[in-house]
């Protein structure tokens, strides 16, 4: 560890001082030396720069916890060589100009003139997973004896692919602008710990008047059995002990775990599952953007001692909104979310609130547990994404549409907005002036707040799907991430289309079911399907109980599948659902802690507007208006009017939301 100590609010005990001082080799892991101790490293840099550094962190607070900060002629660094010791030549600290490493430092005792018009910034460096591994029963480095952690970034000027760079480097003539020139040595490693594996992403951070850089993250392989309890484990510290990622390394831009840029490789065995935090090596990228003239940071690994208190939850102890559960929601490639134990339960119980069965079809058969939990929390990752719904029961009348399926599309298009994730709709091309219309009417009303562009897709060729779902057709640039169909006709296993009656529909419907099929070979892209009879797209994922338990079900049962099929009495009930589901899981802190990765700022733009944002009985009234003055008609009784599947919309329907909502933004 680094040996030289900070004048802070108070003294450091004299026996920690003095252990520090000797630098013992066996002295390692810092922070659980003595309790209220704390570890930092620490960042210098000019004054002028001080103000915007600050706010960086605050922006950062994941990968750049600030403990605080201490004006110039306020700090001092004792004499390196008040006590011998044979490895004083082990470098200490990194120097930058101009945003280049140039060096590492033993002493900072020849920049005396300059530190006089510098601000020490000192970053928490407490949180450890190291007890959390034992706590669990997993090594750590100090059990097993192993090296060094492994570190990446994905492009540097390294002259090598040794663990770091010395004088004996074959291409030397790079080694002052490689910041792996200036690791500390083996033994000297203390706060970054062994197992692990530290990387640059493509995640940005925050930007703060000239501080731009990318996330830097830590990576600990864990056996999936052993997940769920490391998790609860680290979070145990607080917020600074939760995983940011977990899953493929490419969510964060990383191409290659084999190759570290810092370090030796951290293998995964069969069964294990990458973990990521943050890591405060963060500030090392952040001092390289700022390009000023002078800088220095302690060298990884090496860190000083506070006697600064922890504010987080005491170790071993949550908050209930602080428990936090994991879920794989997809498995190619695989990648698991967060949200806390109360966010969890509450999506649940809208589960269980939508999964009546009013029309006495069978569909209790059919339920799967958490499709809806898995279903919104990938939706809550999307990027963009692509709805669609329509089912021509009707054919004699013109539009042959229900009043299903709009009305619950149109309100998970809301929330999803409000969210500021593009979305976009796509329906059969014999309807797109009828949802243009109604879209119109929606955002004039308010149930919408802006356009929703309308979209087809025809068919065609082999390819013509992953060519309509991603940029130029190229797998790898998808325009949509994740795919809904809430009460959308599917097909049937003989080609065809079916109503419940199992009269063929098949003229009357687009092959829009072919992009769900594509979605199953494109890694990357999610797929959800909503229905309440089997016979609607998605719904393939239950196929064999909709052909035992479903009428006609061994004719008309849907079987293409989506990821997550999510039954539910009246298909509308599953969109406002998935509404009230986004809702909950964008204000649980773990969870929303997660989709940033920790950064940038808690609160977002907009945030307020999410309750307004919510189905509501009001703009539901509304959209049923929409669909009666265009002649849309009840699935059931052919009805135009206030009226779903044969049930009237006030004491059926508008109880169902006011339900759902009212779970919804109650306070646990």
């Amino acid at each position: 560890m680094i040996t030289f100590t900070v004048r802070l609010k108070a003294c450091l005990p004299p026996a920690i001082r003095s252990l520090i001082l000797q630098r013992k080799p066996n002295i390692r892991h810092v922070s659980g030396m003595a309790g209220g101790l704390r570890p930092a490293s620490v960042v210098v840099l000019h004054r002028s720069l001080a103000p915007a550094f600050e706010k960086f962190c605050q922006a950062n607070s994941g990968p750049l916890p600030l403990l605080g900060l201490r004006e110039p002629d306020t700090w001092s660094l004792p004499a390196l060589n008040a006590v011998p010791d044979p490895r004083a030549g082990s470098p200490r600290f990194l120097k930058y100009e101009l945003g280049a490493c140039t060096g590492s430092l033993t002493s900072l005792e020849e920049y005396t003139e300059q530190l006089g018009d510098m601000v020490a910034f000192f970053l928490d460096c407490g949180f450890s997973p190291e007890a959390a591994l034992e706590k669990v029963g997993l090594p750590t480095g100090d059990s097993v004896g192993h090296g060094p952690v492994g570190a990446y970034k994905q492009a540097t000027n390294c002259c090598c692919t040794r663990r770091y760079c010395d004088s004996g480097c074959p291409e030397n003539s790079q080694i002052f602008s490689c910041p792996m020139a200036v690791l500390p040595d083996i033994s000297e490693i203390s706060y970054v710990d062994h197992y692990f594996i530290i990387t640059k992403t493509t995640v940005p951070c925050a930007a703060m008047a000239g501080f731009c850089c990318p996330l830097v993250v830590t990576m600990r392989p864990i056996p999936k059995d052993k997940l769920e309890k490391l998790v609860q484990a680290t979070c145990s510290v607080g917020n600074k002990g939760q995983p940011i990622h977990i899953g493929d390394p490419e969510w964060l831009g990383i191409k290659d775990l084999s190759k570290p840029d810092y370090g030796d490789p951290v293998a995964c065995q069969p069964g294990d599952v990458p973990v990521f935090w943050p890591s405060q090596m963060t500030s090392l990228e952040a001092v390289s953007s700022c390009k000023t003239p002078l800088a220095f940071t302690s060298a990884p690994g090496c860190t000083v001692m506070t006697n600064l208190k922890d504010t987080e939850a005491p170790a071993g102890r949550l908050t209930p909104e602080g428990i936090p559960e994991v879920h794989r929601i997809s498995q190619d490639p695989l990648h698991y979310s967060m949200a806390s134990a109360p966010a969890v339960r509450k999506i649940r119980e809208l589960e269980s609130i939508i999964a009546v069965d009013p029309g006495h079809r069978g569909i209790g058969h059919l339920l799967c547990r958490d499709e809806l939990l898995r279903a919104s929390l990938s939706l809550s990752h999307a990027r963009a994404v692509l709805v669609t719904t329509g089912f021509p029961t009707h054919f004699n009348h013109q539009p042959p549409e229900e009043t299903d399926g709009p009305p619950g599309a149109m309100a998970l298009a809301a929330f999803l907005q409000a969210l500021g994730k593009p979305v976009s709709m796509i329906v059969d091309l014999r309807a797109v002036s009828l949802f243009e219309n109604l879209v119109e009417e929606a955002v004039e009303q308010g149930v919408l707040k802006t356009q929703i562009p309308i979209l087809t897709f025809q068919g065609g060729p082999a390819g013509a799907a992953q060519a309509f779902l991603c940029k130029d057709g190229d797998p790898k640039s998808p325009r949509f991430d994740h795919l809904v169909a809430i009460e959308r006709a599917g097909r049937a296993a003989d080609g065809n289309y079916y109503n419940a009656r199992k009269m063929n529909i098949k003229h009357l419907v687009d092959p829009i079911d072919d992009l769900f099929l594509a979605t199953q070979k494109i890694p990357g892209i999610s797929s959800t399907g909503v229905g309440d009879g089997g016979n609607e797209l998605g719904m393939g994922k239950v196929k064999e109980a909709v052909k035992r338990h479903i009428r006609n079900g061994d004719v008309i049962a849907c079987d293409v599948e989506a990821d997550f099929a999510v039954i539910t009495g009246v298909s509308n009930w599953g969109g406002y659902a998935s509404a009230c589901a986004l809702y909950i899981l964008n204000s649980c802190e773990v969870h929303r802690r997660y989709l940033r990765k920790a950064v940038g700022p808690s609160r977002v733009p907009g945030e307020q507007n999410w309750t307004q944002a919510l189905p509501s009985v009001a703009k539901e009234e509304k959209m049923l208006g929409i669909l009666a003055r265009h002649k849309v008609r009840s699935g059931v009784s052919g009805i135009v009017g206030m009226e779903v599947d044969g049930l009237p919309f006030h004491g059926t329907h508008a109880q169902m939301i006011q339900k759902l909502v009212d779970v919804t933004t109650v306070r646990v």
